[in-house]
């Protein structure tokens, strides 16, 4: 354990904070100077300065979202009873609007099978459990983007085929008003209504983060009272484990320490990082780089610029048996979730970042033709940069060697987030043989304000088994690979290179490059 985690911790509502305060004291007490925790919990749009208010005017429903989303339980429980022989919960949905959903199931121990990616393989393992018996949630702020889209058509297909009335099957989370509502008026769905303004990470204890798990059978009740519990320590000075988290983050990236490794200690919660790391992106406009590392000893969980943060829940565990973190956040999953977006919006503060800008939009349509590829072994087709060596090795080398003092390495692969598994395996492997953080992503990627300081690694597969989108000119592969191209072509537009390695074979191209990668060195 850390040294720092000796010091005092910042205890409310079941939630620990220990070792922020030997980190961000300092910056603690000049957020206490400025009133900001009263201010925050109060929803003070000017807290981050005249440009982020008229968009922190609409967008700070998260502060307060647990107690109105009290209102979705007696509908929640009518529909659980209602449609208690679908026993499969599918959600489809953009990643910033499914994300939240997939962490709090999981969390909590409950099966939603998620689809927020193209590829035909989980749309195909999905459609084969009993779709008769599926109830798909369909997650939008405003309309379905083509992925969703595709998957919903999928399913009705499916069942027009079995014989079953789809409406019963579909259940619609968005804003009132938007076209999904109105499409899932036409389509006779049930409609649950989502938080105006709360988009992404943000919407974890909304309709978004809630429904899904609800619909399982999860306990969500149970995650509102956690945060309510916690409500009253967020305007405090003292025990605030919101503002000591938040006065740490921001005074370690203000430091240099701008690389935030998250790591489950074993105590539970173990996805928690993933929606945390998102939530950091969001607001600290690449201020911070947020990283979900496997586990504390993993390559890039440690260093000179890191800083190291447990995650975990039972608040007696402390931070688990060998777990070297810098700060070690425990408790209960609504207080969590509730202390990340209040720390997070905190750190803001400190950095004088607007948490509430959009990144740069993601390029839609697709990319002419790429041409021949600059080498093929064996399973692996090349993409190489032109300024970049045709092979293999030689263009990893390229990838990583370029990497400067102020940039990471950020690896996304277009495959099977389950059959294709092994290839996040790449994440601790680069990493070692580079001094520089190193983060993985399944396809497609979330823009983020750090694409601006970040070299590229793109992974894509070849599909043997495609799935027709009903009623669309287009199969899945092809909107994964359109979507491929558009992440590249964004890139493209920002100036930062990208290797693209696409995988003949799968199985075979994931083990050569995991082979690869482990003799790489820079």
């Amino acid at each position: 354990m850390s040294d720092l985690l000796a010091g005092r911790a910042d205890m409310a509502a079941g939630l620990a904070v220990r070792g922020a305060d030997a980190l961000g004291a300092s910056a603690r007490a000049t957020l206490v100077s400025h009133d900001v925790p009263a201010r925050l919990a109060a929803g003070d749009p000017a807290l981050w300065g005249p440009a982020a208010e008229t968009a922190a005017l609409t967008r700070l429903g998260w502060l307060h979202a647990h107690r109105r989303s009290r209102d979705l339980l007696p509908q929640l429980a009518e529909l659980a009873d209602e449609l208690d022989d679908l026993d499969h919960v599918v959600l489809a949905g953009d990643r910033g609007d499914t994300l939240a959903a997939e962490v709090v199931a999981e969390c909590l121990g409950r099966r939603v099978t998620v689809l927020d990616t193209a590829d035909p393989g989980p749309a195909r393992a999905a459609l084969a459990d009993r779709p008769a018996r599926t109830l798909l949630v369909l997650a939008a702020r405003h309309g379905l983007d083509r992925t969703t889209d595709a998957h919903l058509r999928a399913y009705r297909q499916a069942w027009a085929d079995e014989g079953p009335d789809a409406a019963r099957h579909v259940v619609v989370v968005t804003e009132p008003g938007t076209e999904l509502a109105a499409r899932a008026d036409e389509l006779g769905a049930v409609v649950l209504p989502a938080e105006p303004g709360v988009a992404g990470p943000w919407a974890a204890l909304t309709a978004f983060g809630l429904v899904p798990a609800a619909l399982a059978g999860a306990p969500v009740t149970e995650v509102l009272d956690e945060a309510e519990a916690l409500t009253g320590a967020l305007d405090r000075d003292r025990d605030n484990p919101g503002l000591a988290l938040g006065a740490a983050l921001g005074a370690a990236a203000g430091e240099g320490r701008d690389t935030i490794a998250l790591v489950p200690d074993g105590t539970g919660l173990d996805g928690l990082g993933r929606w945390a790391r998102a939530l950091l992106a969001d607001a600290t406009g690449g201020r911070i780089l947020p990283l979900v590392a496997e586990s504390p000893g993993s390559p890039g969980a440690t260093g000179p610029g890191v800083l190291t943060v447990g995650l975990g829940g039972a608040l007696g565990a402390g931070v688990g048996p060998g777990v070297a973190a810098d700060v070690a956040v425990n408790g209960p999953l609504g207080a969590h979730l509730l202390t990340w977006a209040y720390a997070a919006a905190t750190a803001a503060v400190t950095l004088r970042t607007d948490p509430f800008a959009a990144p740069a939009a993601a390029v839609a349509g697709d990319e002419p033709d790429s041409g021949p590829p600059s080498s093929v072994e064996d399973a692996i087709e090349v993409y190489a940069p032109s300024d970049a060596p045709a092979d293999l090795t030689g263009a990893l080398r390229w990838l990583l060697d370029g990497l400067g003092e102020r940039e990471h390495l950020a690896v996304t692969a277009y495959l099977d987030p389950r059959a294709d598994a092994a290839v996040a395996g790449l994440r601790p492997l680069l990493a070692r043989h580079t001094g520089r953080p190193v983060t993985f992503a399944w396809g497609p990627r979330r823009p983020e304000h750090t694409d601006t300081r970040g070299r590229h690694l793109q992974i894509t597969g070849a599909v043997t088994d495609d799935l027709e989108v009903p009623g669309r000119p287009y199969t899945f592969a092809q909107l994964q690979a359109a979507q491929a191209a558009g992440d590249r072509l964004a890139l493209a537009g920002r100036e930062r290179p990208v290797l693209r390695l696409h995988l003949t074979k799968r199985a075979a191209g994931v083990a050569q490059l995991l082979d690869t990668a482990g003799r790489t060195r820079t």
